[in-house]
């Protein structure tokens, strides 16, 4: 099939790269000429495992452009642009809706329009009139929500939990059918609305899982008991499961909050408070400056104090900083006056444009400081030396504990 996309960031950019590893033609746009440069050599303009490795092998099947006019042909098109909040949180849809006027100029043959950018029930169906042929004779439509997590994204896409669709009738049902017929899971065919809000829903009930663990974590670290004991004896209900039980300093990343918040100004719209989601925000809004808290039983007065900070990306194997739980650390740290010193392998270079005025340093600067704080579970944190220092540690790094000082933010 030959597949446009329009929009190359994260999401774009791993659907772009499967379907053409399954051998389909695809034609990826974006408003970024140096991003769509990179990515015609063969050069990923974002790390993500094994990604870079992928595009210079379906360079012949993967073609990026900034023109709308290369995607004519295409029998299906994919809208994978960002959805930011406003200031309210609730969702901005100008990028969504620029697409679908762009869709419109080359809207002269059937094609099958499907909206893979998370936007919150009813968005879909509302590009109808900006589109402004008539659906179900001149294009289909479809929302098919991504699951894809960073760091294994690639995995994700090539072997998904589930695949949703919903669609605006049989005939594109049938060609997205036609499109996911080779991938081994279940499908889930249903409205739009419903697809909307499936990703949502699950969004939503793993940032509250976060939430969960980590308001017992703050309650077992007051009895003296280990919150990852407990998560493993929960684990094992089939009804409750072990992953996202990971207790520290909260839950970061371009979709939870941004998505939570969304979900929450919709509800409000509508005449609903939705108590349990807003509490879901505010535990992981406090969460991360517990570990300054600690820090502080030990070095009262941080003004001048070298602090040391392991990881900066919001969780490992990506350079993703977005709502990263370090950036409201290394605010309260430089509002307490300290001097602050970091390592990641990742996303140095991504920190710098947010905070240049600190101490870029190698992992050996880092360990020097009168402090070490973990906030990444990156592998290699897993093998260094903590003798003789303190540290406080917000994602359980167990090696750590041989410091002289160690205090685990839920543990």
């Amino acid at each position: 099939m030959k597949i446009g996309i329009i929009g190359l960031g994260y999401v774009g950019l791993i659907t772009g790269v499967g379907f053409a590893s399954l051998g389909n033609k695809v034609f990826g746009i974006d408003v970024d000429e140096k991003k769509v440069e990179k990515i015609n050599k063969g050069e990923s303009p974002i790390y993500e495992k094994d990604l870079e490795r992928k595009l210079k092998e379906i360079k012949e099947n993967f073609t990026a452009t900034t023109k709308i006019e290369e995607l004519k042909d295409c029998e299906i098109i994919f809208i994978c642009v960002g959805t930011p909040s406003k200031e309210d949180g609730s969702i901005d849809l100008k990028y969504v809706k620029q697409a679908a006027e762009d869709i419109s100029k080359i809207l002269d043959s059937y094609k099958v329009i499907v909206v893979k950018s998370t936007v919150i029930p009813g968005t879909t169906e509302s590009l109808i009139k900006i589109l402004g042929k008539k659906v179900g004779r001149d294009f289909g439509l479809a929302m098919n929500p991504e699951f894809l997590k960073e760091g294994s994204a690639l995995k994700d896409f090539f072997e998904p939990d589930r695949i949703v669709v919903g669609s605006y009738d049989e005939k594109t049902k049938e060609i997205l059918e036609e499109l996911y017929k080779d991938f081994n899971c279940p499908k889930i065919f249903t409205n739009i609305k419903t697809a909307e809000m499936i990703k949502y829903a699950s969004n939503s009930f793993l940032a509250t899982k976060i939430s969960f663990i980590n308001e017992i974590g703050n309650i077992c670290k007051k009895l003296g008991i280990d919150v990852y004991d407990v998560a493993e004896g929960m684990g094992y209900d089939k009804r409750i499961g072990r992953e996202f039980l990971n207790a520290g300093i909260g839950f970061g990343g371009s979709c939870f909050l941004k998505d939570m918040k969304a979900l929450i100004a919709k509800a409000k719209e509508i005449g609903y408070d939705p108590k349990l989601l807003k509490e879901v925000i505010e535990i992981n809004e406090k969460q991360p400056l517990k570990i300054i808290k600690l820090l502080k039983k030990h070095i009262p007065n941080l003004t001048g104090k070298e602090i040391g900070i392991l990881g900066l990306s919001f969780k490992t194997e990506t350079d993703d900083i977005r709502e990263s739980r370090a950036i409201p650390i290394v605010g309260k740290l430089l509002e307490e006056k300290a001097i602050v010193k970091v390592y990641d392998p990742k996303a140095m270079e991504n920190f710098k444009k947010l905070y240049p005025q600190i101490k870029y340093c190698s992992l050996d600067e880092v360990l020097n400081s009168e402090a070490i704080l973990i906030l990444t579970k990156w592998k290699e944190f897993e093998n260094l030396n903590y003798k003789g220092k303190i540290v406080i540690d917000g994602r359980r790094i167990l090696k750590a504990k041989e410091a002289k000082i160690y205090e685990g933010v839920c543990w």
